[in-house]
């Protein structure tokens, strides 16, 4: 391939890492003061000394209700610093609340963000000899489309399905028998979904040819992980990544955290309230700023939603040592609060996917008469009592969450029913104030 199809090689020291830094901090500034909704908001900020940490803070940080403030009709004008003619794609914002944001890509942003999405298969040992099924969701959210260009670009094999929305998952399961694929791209929910239903036929995912999970767009627990790669046999690769940039983190075969690429974005982790640094190993909020994939949406100094942990280094020895390493925790809106009690949305998840009669679940907070009560709708495995689970689990989750939940104990199959479509699985959900 060319350099300017592959624009980027992996940087070979932390010098090398601050150099591209220096040179390209001061062009994502320069860039945005193109943007009309960056008018006024960038006067006081001398890109002279734009590497003092005192004056890049100056910068205010963005956030996406900013951006779902501008008119839909006229993003581009009010944002954008291209003409619509140099769009070749758009990409759909992910997530599970607020209205979907649609960001123009230039041909150079669409370079070096696949840039970002062929590290991500590098990074877990995926290449030529491997046939990559992809069921990250298809369409205008440019996640699965992305996995297979990216694999068909290092010289994999891919089976494009996307997830049960654009290929039944029965009809997956069986092209998985058929086609012995050794690598799985897709969100983890719909990896469980798919060895869920392969239980249910009878399938043995673990004895099959699958060796390697590959995951973004969703946390995952190490209840997860462990019942991920119990079910399919598989090492698990957990990876991130964001639309307003691209792929931008993956585990080694360390497992010990995601290496950022800040060859391609400068990142910061800060405090949620004084939005200072917080120190390596503390949790704080994930903020970047793209410093190539920026010809045409300027973000500087993004929120992403992410809480964090920033570690200077991680345990491998590859190629990917030389980049810092987030820990993933949760999303911002990570918490449902019930009767006085904060319920952390990743502990309880971990909890419930370490308990083997349950395949799958959603969580509710609802309103009743009286108070407020958290409601566990469960599906439980093959050969459970579902009785015995429902009560198993309302007391373990009272003992351990101080708080006793609704159980409902539901048909299997039916919350692969109602995700079906979604862009992302939201299995917490909060009725209150909303009819039921």
């Amino acid at each position: 391939m060319t350099e300017r199809e592959y624009p980027l090689p992996l940087p070979r020291s932390r010098d090398e890492i601050e150099a591209i830094q220096r040179e390209r901090l001061p062009i994502a500034v320069e860039r945005a003061r193109l943007s009309r909704f960056f008018a006024g908001r960038l006067d006081r900020i001398d890109t002279a000394r734009i590497h003092d940490p005192e004056e890049w803070r100056k910068i205010p940080i963005l956030t996406k209700d900013e951006l779902r403030r501008l008119p839909a009709e006229t993003f581009h004008e009010d944002f954008c610093i291209a003409g619509r003619d140099a769009v070749v794609e758009y990409w759909r914002s992910g997530g599970v609340t607020g209205k979907p944001l649609f960001y123009p890509r230039s041909a150079a942003d669409m370079r070096y963000g696949m840039e970002g999405f062929r590290r991500l298969q590098t990074a877990a040992g995926c290449g030529p000899g491997d046939l990559v099924h992809v069921c990250f969701p298809l369409g205008i959210h440019p996640v699965g489309l992305a996995y297979a260009r990216a694999a068909q670009q290092l010289g994999a094999g891919v089976v494009t399905c996307g997830s049960g929305n654009n290929t039944p998952t029965a009809l997956q399961l069986e092209l998985i028998r058929t086609l012995r694929p050794t690598v799985i791209a897709g969100m983890a929910s719909y990896a469980l979904q798919l060895a869920q239903h392969a239980e249910r036929l009878g399938i043995d995912l673990a004895a099959g040819s699958v060796r390697k999970i590959l995951t973004a767009a969703e946390p995952v627990s190490p209840g997860k992980r462990e019942r991920l790669e119990r079910l399919w046999g598989a090492e698990l690769y957990d990876q991130f990544g964001i639309t307003e940039g691209s792929a931008m983190a993956s585990e080694s075969e360390r497992h010990d955290g995601m290496h950022i690429w800040t060859d391609q974005y400068y990142v910061e982790v800060v405090d949620a309230d004084s939005k200072r640094p917080v120190p390596e190993g503390e949790m704080g909020l994930l903020v970047v700023t793209p410093l190539w994939n920026n010809t045409m949406t300027p973000f500087l100094r993004w929120e992403t939603g992410d809480y964090v942990r920033f570690v200077d280094r991680g345990e491998t020895d590859g190629p990917f040592g030389v980049f810092p390493m987030i820990r993933h925790a949760a999303r911002t809106a990570g918490f449902f609060k019930v009767r006085g009690i904060n319920i952390n949305q990743g502990d309880i998840e971990d909890f419930l996917y370490r308990v083997p009669a349950i395949a799958d679940f959603k969580i509710e907070a609802v309103e009743t008469e009286a108070l407020d009560t958290l409601r566990i709708s469960i599906e439980v495995a093959g050969g459970a009592d579902a009785d015995a689970a429902g009560e198993s689990l309302a007391r373990s989750v009272r003992e351990t969450f101080e708080l006793t939940p609704e159980v409902e104990v539901i048909e299997p199959g039916t919350l692969e029913r109602e995700f079906a479509g979604a862009v992302k699985q939201n299995r917490f959900i909060d009725r209150r104030g909303t009819p039921d």
